[in-house]
């Protein structure tokens, strides 16, 4: 039994070490946010972050995660509301300035690639307020260990919403 940190909760889950992350939080711990994209690390559909820092859980195993923090899609609200110190009423109706900011863009086409871009995007806003669009695509194309993929092309609405998430989030969340 292996104990591990996702979304804020203890979790125990019964897996081999070797597993791959993405197997455990889908399967097991039966979060959709993250998906199989290539299983190779190569498209981004499989990132969450670990400790704040995107890591693609297609290749990350699950004995590498023990007493870090793991943030899937799923547990960006929480995030943002334990970053602005909100109450718990209010953290139970939070949704992050980021996913707000995609759905006011209407940004996902077929949605694929969004746990993935939404994950690197909440990693750049943590450390860049208000990123250039110049930023914004270095951290989908260079930042990490491949670029993020998006199948049907919403790049432009994409880079968009970040920008509207990252002056929403200056503003304390208020778009």
């Amino acid at each position: 039994m292996t104990t591990i940190v996702v979304n804020g909760v203890k979790r125990e889950v019964q897996a081999p070490n070797d597993t791959p992350l993405l197997y455990v939080l889908r399967n097991d711990l039966e979060l959709s946010g993250p998906q199989f994209g290539c299983g190779m690390a190569q498209c981004g559909a499989c990132s969450v972050l670990l400790n704040g820092k995107e890591v693609r859980s297609c290749i990350t195993t699950l004995g590498s995660v023990g007493g870090k923090e793991v943030t899937t899609l799923e547990g960006l609200p929480s995030r943002w509301a334990k970053q602005k110190g909100l109450s718990e009423a209010e953290a139970a109706h939070a949704i992050h300035p980021l996913q707000a900011a995609w759905i006011e863009e209407q940004t996902p086409l077929c949605g694929f690639c969004q746990n993935g871009m939404m994950i690197k995007a909440t990693e750049l806003l943590e450390h860049t307020a208000s990123p250039t669009v110049a930023e914004i695509k270095e951290a989908f194309t260079t930042s990490g260990p491949s670029a993020h993929l998006c199948r049907c092309g919403s790049y432009t609405a994409i880079i968009q919403a970040v920008q509207r998430a990252g002056h929403a989030m200056a503003k304390g969340g208020q778009a």
